[in-house]
């Protein structure tokens, strides 16, 4: 396995590379803007395979599996904008605030990430500038021009989870993650229970705090936007045709949702 090193330029995308954001239906009229910020597992040519095999680089650790198949279906039948970030969590994590040891973590889970190890600060801020930065730059311009054309907006990160972790098997099939704000959270809670079928996790397997995470507090809370987290258990959504039933189920359950919403939707 390589371990090949940043230019000396301290650039790490170059000829080849894709940019770090993708988007879906930027043009969609819901008041829904969905984001994900694990949807992909590229890794910058410079960085070579971080030092670790194949078999690691397509885990959890990597990326958050079978997401981005549901958030693409999911902006396709709300009409929704989509915002989703395409180069690994492990090259540095886009849902941590930079400068945790998480950001650009040298063990995810029980694995050694060997390139991660030493990095010096000008590479540490190459990763920043050309993949954090711009992902969040985006999101923040979209919400921008959505609060000054005064369209309803409404945050919701897409996530998934492991269905074992450290040995324990986790019961829920989905659930919805919030810290201040729980206008959103609590209707979504609703609809879920509601389904009949689902185990659902308030809070759970995760919970969002300005410490271990980003996108909501800075993007949803500090904007004052309505907003919630959804974590949807990976072997749920590990192939098309379960990215394809998450993606209808949740589609009809934010439809029914926007109509409760209407008053809380606009930003003054």
């Amino acid at each position: 396995m390589a371990l090949d090193t940043a230019e000396a330029t301290d650039q790490l995308l170059g000829e080849g590379d894709i940019p770090p954001v993708h988007e879906v239906n930027a043009a969609g009229t819901s008041p829904f803007l969905l984001t994900s910020d694990h949807y992909g597992r590229i890794l910058p040519r410079s960085l070579g395979d971080l030092g670790i095999p194949e078999s690691e680089l397509v885990r959890h650790i990597a990326w958050d599996i079978g997401i981005a198949g549901v958030a693409e279906r999911m902006g396709e039948m709300l009409d929704a904008h989509l915002i989703a970030q395409r180069y690994s969590r492990l090259v540095i994590d886009c849902n941590r605030p930079p400068g945790l040891p998480s950001s650009i973590p040298v063990i995810s889970e029980a694995t050694a990430i060997p390139r991660n190890e030493g990095i010096p600060d000008s590479e540490r801020a190459a990763r920043r500038r050309e993949i954090f930065e711009p992902y969040h730059h985006r999101i923040d311009t979209v919400i921008n021009s959505r609060i000054h054309a005064k369209r309803p907006t409404v945050l919701v990160s897409l996530h998934s989870f492991t269905p074992v972790y450290a040995g324990v098997a986790r019961p829920w099939h989905i659930g919805a993650l919030y810290n201040r704000d729980t206008v959103l959270p609590k209707l979504l809670l609703k609809h879920l229970r509601a389904e009949g079928d689902l185990v659902v996790g308030d809070n759970e397997p995760y919970a969002v705090s300005d410490l271990s995470d980003y996108t909501i507090p800075v993007h949803g809370e500090a904007r004052g936007l309505v907003n919630t987290g959804i974590e949807i258990r990976q072997d749920l959504i590990a192939d098309q045709p379960g990215q394809q039933q998450w993606a209808e189920r949740l589609a009809r359950i934010f439809a029914e949702i926007e109509m409760e919403l209407k008053p809380e939707l606009f930003v003054d």
